[in-house]
């Protein structure tokens, strides 16, 4: 009997593997078919007893190549894809650890009957995988569509997913949205044979802290400090060296600029590296308090970039539809406007770009380090009683219609304080507290362990374990590089470049810069009110100090603003008292309410409802319409 991976028809965009030991099931439109480089078909090894699939770019491959050629190794092409699935041969799974780059991959083993499939370090590329009952079938792909064109699949929602959904907006890893179909996690391997399914972690940044850890103590041991100088100069050199190896490109290539420290530090470094003009692209906003451009103008002008812009106006509902179908799983991430119409912007004139994704998570530059960083010492001081009065007064407080204002500050930070430390990390991004599920969801959907704090919650309490291994805003670094980052911010990218075919990849975030970053002590981070302290002072005398310690403002959009006007429709419509009842998750009355206080500018419920609608335009899709070719439910 044939093993080799085959097609499973041409009405599927799939195929399978069929060996002696029974099927190895595979639906993966995109893992498969458009990311592949040799033809659309799977690849094999020198010895052609490995095929891969293969999803992504591998920056060091000319090097690894270079490595297995000096080992006898022979390649009919020039791709990374014939190194990956030589270096597994060489190697065995040790060899996922030595590729730097995004990836989702699966390589088939014949000699040993195995099944092997990986995703990068950070998680750019994601990979989700089912398991079909009664077959010994499993069945991956980089989409669910894939997964759910495989005969069997059941579309029954997860309600743990939900209700993570509604919490945080996303979906941390390995749920997904369906029962049955889970993302492999990132920097992890999973390998099935012999009809059992093993998964075991290949990378965390925290074995890299404990090792950062031993140097510093034993530095500390013989009375030496850091020497900013020298780390200074090591990140300068990773940081051109990251960028370096994906300016590696066949096809036109150019960056994202906001005109933040993060997009800028990229720019800087692509004009040096460069001969000729960078090509960067940028979005605003016709609100002023959320537009950017003035900045990311100024940027490029210092740079001399061809610099291209555009304006996202209020009037998006057409977008809304449109973007909703390229969600596999629903999404209420207000930046994945923006995300889409610069990525759209910049397909216009290249295929590739690089984004300064990363630098919040890895060097502590959002605002709630900050808050973390005052509420320990708060939990310490006479000041602790206070902070009741807070959170219970500051509710009284009319909304801000600004992006970021005072108000809204002080009601974040005071019902983030009115939490233990161990759940106060997340309250700062969680949108939807145990009280309000209270009365949003119906008694049907109202589990107990839906009002469990997230540390003693699956993936959570896995995270806060591991997150111990580091100190102070480390920590909180850690969780969100694991949860948040990965499962949200690379999600979000992943797919709006995608949809507008373009290819976007993050220097920031190549793992020897986050090792290096998380070796960094806590107050290399946040020191005083200046959060990304080390990252800024590295890149003065090289950006402006108006770009480097210019308030941080995010790439989102005036969404609060918009459900009151142009997407209001749009809200009525998709939150309308049938809907809400058809999916008999919910409690129609609070929705109603929640509709109202944010018309009438009583409340700011914008996150809730926006997660809300995106799980019926989302639920709509896959389960509603026959025309979509999916089942009626």
């Amino acid at each position: 009997m044939n093993n080799r991976l085959k097609h499973r028809g041409p009405d599927d965009d799939g195929y399978y593997f069929h060996g002696p030991k029974g099927d190895v099931g595979l639906a993966a439109r995109r893992l498969s078919i458009i990311d592949l480089k040799t033809g659309h078909q799977p690849l094999p090894s020198y010895s052609k007893n490995n095929w891969i699939t293969y999803n992504g770019e591998v920056y060091n491959f000319q090097g690894l190549r270079e490595e297995l050629l000096a080992k006898g190794y022979r390649f009919r092409t020039q791709s990374d894809t014939e190194v990956i699935v030589n270096l597994y041969e060489e190697y065995g799974p040790a060899f996922a650890g030595k590729l730097r780059g995004m990836f989702a991959l699966g390589i088939y083993d014949i000699k040993n009957h195995r099944l092997v499939l990986a995703r990068d370090h950070i998680g750019k590329k994601p990979l989700y995988y089912y398991l079909a009952p009664g077959t010994g079938n499993l069945v991956f792909a980089s989409e669910i569509k894939a997964i759910l064109e495989y005969p069997g699949v059941k579309r029954e929602i997860d309600p743990n997913a939900l209700d993570y959904f509604l919490s945080l907006e996303y979906i941390p890893a390995p749920y997904s949205i369906f029962n049955g179909i889970k993302k492999l996690p990132a920097g992890h391997i999973l390998t099935y044979e012999d009809g059992k399914l093993h998964i075991e972690k290949y990378w965390d940044v925290a074995d890299a802290v404990d090792s950062a850890a031993a140097l510093s103590a034993r530095a500390a041991a013989a009375g030496k400090k850091p020497d900013f100088g020298a780390l200074k100069e090591q990140f300068h050199g990773l940081l051109k060296e990251s960028v370096k190896m994906r300016l590696v490109s066949d096809v036109p290539l150019g960056a994202f600029l906001s005109g933040g420290i993060d997009s800028s530090a990229i720019v800087s470094t692509m004009a040096s590296l460069s001969p000729g003009k960078t090509k960067t692209f940028s979005i605003g906003f016709e609100e002023k308090s959320y537009s950017e451009l003035g900045y990311s103008q100024r940027v490029a002008e210092m740079f001399n970039t061809d610099h291209y812009t555009r304006t996202l106006s209020p009037g998006i509902a057409e977008l809304v539809y449109y973007l909703a179908d390229f969600w596999d799983e629903p999404m209420a991430d207000f930046s994945n406007f923006p995300t889409y119409l610069v990525s759209k912007t910049a397909r216009e004139k290249v295929t590739v770009v690089l984004s300064g994704d990363g630098g919040d998570e890895i060097f502590g530059g959002y605002e709630h380090y900050i808050a973390q960083k005052i509420a320990r010492t708060v939990d310490f001081s006479l000041f602790r009683p206070l902070h009741k009065i807070m959170a219970k007064t500051t509710h009284l407080f009319p909304p801000s219609g600004l992006k970021k204002g005072f108000v809204n500050r002080i009601k974040r930070f005071s019902e983030g304080l009115d939490n233990s430390y161990t759940n106060r990390h997340f309250r700062w991004m969680i949108y939807l507290s145990n009280l309000r599920k209270q009365h949003l969801y119906s008694p049907d959907f109202l589990q107990q362990d839906f009002l469990l704090p997230l540390p003693l919650r699956e993936p959570f309490a896995a995270h806060f374990e591991n997150s111990s291994r580091c100190e102070g805003i480390n920590r909180d670094l850690y969780l969100d590089l694991k949860t948040y980052m990965v499962d949200d911010i690379l999600v979000k990218v992943d797919r709006m470049s995608m949809a507008a075919s373009l290819e976007a990849r993050a220097p920031l975030l190549d793992y020897k810069i986050v090792e290096f970053a998380f070796s960094l002590p806590s107050h290399f981070k946040v020191r005083g009110p200046v959060t990304k302290w080390f990252f800024k002072k590295a890149m003065e005398g090289i950006l402006p100090g108006e770009i480097i310690y210019r308030r941080k403002e995010g790439f989102s959009i005036p969404i609060k603003n918009w459900l009151r006007t142009e997407l209001k429709d749009l809200m009525m419509e998709y939150l309308s008292e049938k809907r809400v009842k058809e999916s008999g998750f919910f409690n129609y009355t609070y929705i109603k309410r929640m509709k109202e206080e944010h018309l009438s500018g009583k409340r700011d419920h914008a996150h809730r409802l926006w997660a809300l609608i995106n799980f019926n335009l989302w639920r709509e899709r896959f389960f509603c319409k026959a025309s979509s070719g999916l089942s009626v439910i």
